[in-house]
């Protein structure tokens, strides 16, 4: 410091070469000395300011830092209560799809009964429609049999009987007939 002091007391000293009186104009012998003098005025003047730009800047900042740690702390916590219900919603999921599955099990049992049922109950209809059907045309071939043995009989009897042994043939039946009667009365 008592440098600077002296080299303020020293300007009275210096030579006036192109100076106004009291003030030297030479650039370079005055500029460490005007450096040094505009650096103690903004030193002195803009201490106050500064340091208020650099409380406030800093203020700012631990200001930006705590918003910032309560939005995590919120953005945590969030995280956590989304990962709750998604850990919720996939335990749901899955209870939904081992029920649903089981369902589609039950369901494909009672179908495939139900097929087994139904194909017994067709089976069963057919075999009666067949034994019908059988015993229908039995009765038909019967019938017709029958029918073509009764016109044999009758076209033999038509052609060996003539009048007078179909007269004598009626009266040996009214004879057997009366015969019976008699026994049973």
């Amino acid at each position: 410091m008592k440098n600077v002091t002296d080299s303020f007391l020293s300007l009275g000293h210096w030579p006036f070469a192109g100076s106004f009186g009291f003030f030297n104009t030479d650039i370079l012998s005055t500029n460490l000395i005007n450096l040094s003098v505009v650096l103690g005025v903004l030193i002195f003047f803009g201490k106050g300011v500064l340091s208020d730009l650099l409380d406030n800047r800093k203020q700012r900042i631990f200001n930006t830092i705590r918003n910032s740690e309560e939005l995590r702390g919120g953005a945590i916590e969030q995280l956590e209560k989304a990962r709750a219900r998604l850990r919720k919603v996939e335990m749901e999921a899955d209870q939904f799809r081992v029920n649903g599955y089981s369902e589609i099990e039950r369901e494909k049992f009672n179908l495939i009964n139900s097929i087994y049922k139904t194909l017994e109950q067709l089976e069963n209809y057919k075999n009666e429609t067949i034994q019908f059907e059988q015993q229908r045309t039995i009765n038909q071939v019967r019938q017709r049999v029958f029918q073509q043995a009764l016109q044999g009989a009758l076209g033999t009897l038509n052609s060996c009987l003539n009048n007078e042994l179909h007269l004598r043939t009626i009266s040996a039946n009214i004879g057997i007939l009366g015969s019976i009667k008699e026994k049973t009365d």
